[in-house]
């Protein structure tokens, strides 16, 4: 069972599930945006990109966050995926990943957005 992101029950009153694609999608959401040390018993788990919201753009700054978060999803999700193509963009207070990635099991391309901002 693939236990659906973020956690909740399904009109049944069981945990909701999702499919595999979906559940593959929903692990890189919580790896791009959960700070290393969020994690107790993971603290090098994450890639700290909700920290970069308020940094100064500059072209250093996308080049690192691309190469940070490229490296947490070898790391942690390299199993899983291939990555195609990774943008990290952020924008006044708003922080967009574009990835694009095929998953290993079933071959399927996939590509999305990921948005985190200030709220």
């Amino acid at each position: 069972m693939n236990i659906d992101f973020p956690f909740h029950f399904d009109s049944r009153g069981a945990t909701a599930s999702t499919d595999y694609a979906d559940h593959v999608r929903d692990m890189i959401e919580q790896l791009l945006f959960t700070d290393p040390g969020e994690r107790v018993n993971r603290p090098d788990f994450g890639c700290g990109l909700r920290q970069l919201v308020f940094a100064p753009n500059s072209p250093e700054l996308a080049a690192t966050v691309q190469f940070t978060a490229q490296a947490a999803l070898t790391q942690w999700l390299g199993e899983l995926i291939d990555i195609s193509s990774l943008e990290v963009t952020s924008e006044d207070s708003t922080l967009s990943v574009n990835l694009s990635y095929v998953l290993k099991a079933t071959g399927q391309a996939q590509t999305t957005t990921f948005t985190q901002g200030d709220s």
